[in-house]
């Protein structure tokens, strides 16, 4: 039996739009990551681009669990010397809330010339319900999403 590799003729591409409203950043961007880079497709091939397109709307509305809200920050370096640039969680989520999807599934594709492309063609963020790809007609996809507990809930668990 051979190893079965794609071409691009076996590649058929889908449309998602998934909302972000409620959802934890880390489990959204996990498996948009697996969608874009077409891990949950039978014919995934690694060095192919056999992942679907994916369309996140409310992305003002994502949570993070824990202390994340004010402990996590985002680096940027502006090319000099010493200019290193750290925004807050909280301010990145207020200014540009597309930023903050982006980059958490950005962190979950590999850091080559495919992983960026699949980020910069297959993804699409946007920070309210509308978007402009309706003629693509998105198939809804929802994943189970875990209720959030605090601190005081885990302690009257045990």
């Amino acid at each position: 039996m051979k190893t079965f590799s794609a071409t691009p003729r076996d590649i058929e591409q889908r449309w998602f739009i998934v909302d972000a409203d409620g959802m934890v950043l880390g489990r959204l961007a996990a498996e948009v990551a697996r969608i874009i880079r077409g891990k949950h497709k039978p014919i995934f091939t690694p060095h192919m681009d056999t992942g679907d397109n994916v369309i996140v709307i409310n992305a003002s509305k994502v949570k993070v669990t824990g202390r994340k809200a004010e402990q996590k920050e985002y680096f940027s370096h502006t090319g000099y010397m010493g200019h290193e640039k750290f925004t807050p969680f909280a301010t990145m989520l207020a200014k540009h809330p597309e930023r903050i999807i982006e980059k958490a599934v950005h962190g979950m594709l590999p850091k080559t010339a495919l992983g960026r492309q699949v980020l910069r063609r297959k993804l699409r963020v946007y920070a309210t319900a509308e978007h402009p790809h309706a003629a693509q007609q998105p198939t809804p996809l929802s994943f189970n999403k875990p209720a959030l507990r605090s601190a005081g809930d885990k302690a009257s668990e045990k």
